[in-house]
């Protein structure tokens, strides 16, 4: 049975600043999170197109998770959108499947980041994955801070 989450956080960077920050999330989020993220490396593609393979090594301290392989399934550049799949790394030990959509849109003077959790629990036992869903709404709001400053 697949499960969703879904979290809306609005914004006070323009919808370009704030996508262009989440396109540049293999060097940027490293140096803006290092207590989430200890590297991300391009072992497929650009890292940014369809096809592109990511593998994200985690901080120590972050739990459930050391190291997951993200193939990214869409990249819409005019509709400031990508979705990705988790292939590899101890999520699948959890989720048979988990995808995500990321898509930034204007508003106002800001924008309205949209992030949609899909998954499918490898069994009965394991929790839902609030923790991504509080990871992601932590994310998108220091980016924000970051992208403000720069």
């Amino acid at each position: 049975m697949v499960s969703k989450l879904e979290v809306e956080v609005e914004v006070k960077s323009s919808a370009d600043k704030f996508w262009e920050g989440i396109r540049q999330s293999v060097t940027l989020f490293p140096k803006i999170f290092p207590e989430m993220y200890k590297s991300i490396e391009i072992v497929e593609g650009d890292g940014k197109g369809v096809g592109s393979i990511r593998h994200i090594i985690y901080a120590e301290g972050v739990p459930m998770v050391k190291f997951a392989k993200e193939k990214i399934e869409v990249a819409d550049e005019e509709n400031k959108t990508v979705a990705y799949s988790v292939i590899e790394g101890d999520l699948v030990n959890f989720y048979k499947n988990f995808k995500a959509t990321l898509q930034v849109l204007s508003k106002g003077e800001g924008a309205l980041v949209k992030w949609k959790g899909e998954f499918d629990k490898a069994h009965d036992e394991v929790p839902e994955p609030t923790l991504l869903q509080e990871a992601a709404v932590k994310t998108f709001k220091d980016l924000d801070e970051y992208l403000l400053k720069a």
